[in-house]
């Protein structure tokens, strides 16, 4: 894709916009679309910084890009006028309460149109709960389907995620796709935050459904550093299989801690922590052939898939991860049902997000009546530093990278 000079102008003082009203966290405090010609004013509370910083970087420039975008191309078009968009951004630092702190602030204190929420269920859901019972209407990601879904029912919130146990299926299903022989033995280790509560439930059934023995579950704290002696009992379990939910630092210990404790399983798989290129960047080899879910991929064959890496890459200098496509969507979704209101009445913009149906960077999106819009979920396995896909259920999603087994390291 092309960009002009002034194009490239335009983009870029629209992302300074955003990055001072995320500095200033107080753009929205005046000028709110009461009128008609104001500003439309969005807002999130995300981890900035804390355990999910990691996540919350991705997140960050999904919302500012996708906003940036539209205000280099003249504001969005909503009731016959372009209007530029206002977007606030404040750090919950990885706490829940400061979430809903933080949202209640983005809706009376800053007066926000909307809502983008932050990520994994113990965040988004904390936000969500309050713009609910406020009734200003929030599109987010990074919140798998059921741990969204048994909060509560939800009125002005929708998630666009994957489902666990999708995610608890995948890694059996790259098993059987590349014929590895393992002992079918497993041993689970997880925390006890929603999500991993939800796995810790989820891989023993899947398991035993798929012919494997489930030989230890055990949790910890989202606190704990020390996990010497579940890694000695799954050492001793004899499991091949050894299946992990924590937060990144905890992700990075607990593989670190199973090198030095001398336990080599010929698979392992850690979701939600083992996701960020965080992870693999802080243990360099030893993330080789570790496995986690994936539900977006620049291979993916949906529209700007390639060019959403390219741009985050050439922005940022970093390399991708898969948050960029989640965030990015989440707020396209939330702008394109503001500008088929036509207008920045909460009810009506709530009601054009429940009739959303396109085809996004991350797929098809459309909103069923429990306000969710499942992602096809893939396996991906650290290579080299590089996510790869190893295993898809679904024929017009290709594996992009052979799959490594045993675990080396």
């Amino acid at each position: 894709m092309r960009i002009t000079a002034n194009a490239s102008r335009r983009l870029a003082a629209a992302l300074a916009t955003v990055a001072t009203c995320v500095a200033l966290a107080a753009c929205g405090s005046s000028g709110s679309s009461g009128s008609s010609s104001g500003p439309i004013v969005i807002g999130a509370s995300i981890p900035i910084t804390g355990p999910l910083a990691g996540f919350g970087a991705f997140v960050k420039w999904g919302y500012e890009h996708a906003v940036a975008q539209v205000n280099a191309a003249g504001g969005l078009q909503v009731g016959g006028r372009k209007r530029q968009v206002k977007l606030i951004l404040l750090d919950d630092k990885t706490d829940p309460n400061t979430t809903s702190n933080n949202v209640q602030q983005l809706i009376t204190g800053d007066h926000v149109d909307a809502l983008l929420g932050s990520c994994t269920p113990v965040l988004v859901n904390a936000g969500a709960i309050v713009a609910d019972r406020e009734r200003v209407p929030m599109v987010t990601g990074c919140d798998p389907l059921l741990a969204f879904k048994s909060v509560k029912k939800w009125n002005y919130v929708w998630d666009i995620f994957f489902a666990e146990p999708d995610l608890a299926a995948a890694p059996f299903g790259t098993l059987k796709y590349w014929h590895a022989v393992t002992n079918h033995k497993i041993a689970i280790l997880h925390d006890n935050g929603p999500d991993g509560q939800g796995l810790g439930k989820a891989w023993p059934a899947i398991a035993q459904a798929s012919g494997y023995t489930t030989v230890m579950n055990a949790q910890y704290t989202t606190e704990a550093t020390d996990f010497s002696a579940v890694i000695n009992q799954a050492k001793s379990s004899g499991a091949d299989i050894v299946f992990v939910d924590s937060v990144t630092p905890q992700a990075v210990s607990i593989r670190k801690q199973m090198a030095a404790a001398g336990y080599k399983p010929k698979v392992l798989v850690i979701e939600k922590g083992g996701e960020p290129l965080q992870f693999a960047q802080a243990l360099g080899s030893l993330s080789n052939g570790v496995m986690v879910g994936g539900y977006w991929d620049p291979t993916f064959p949906y529209p700007g898939a390639s060019t959403l890496r390219q741009q985050f890459e050439q922005q940022t200098g970093q390399s991708w991860s898969q948050h960029i496509a989640d965030s990015y969507t989440a707020a396209q979704v939330l702008l394109d049902a503001i500008s088929r209101a036509g207008t920045t009445d909460k009810a009506k913009v709530n009601a054009a997000i429940a009739q959303t149906n396109k085809t996004y960077v991350v797929g098809p999106v459309q909103f069923g009546a429990d306000h969710t819009s499942k992602l096809p979920l893939v396996e991906d396995q650290w290579q080299s530093g590089q996510s790869k896909v190893v295993f898809s259920a679904f024929p017009n999603i290709k594996p992009d990278g052979k799959f490594l087994f045993p675990l080396s390291g």
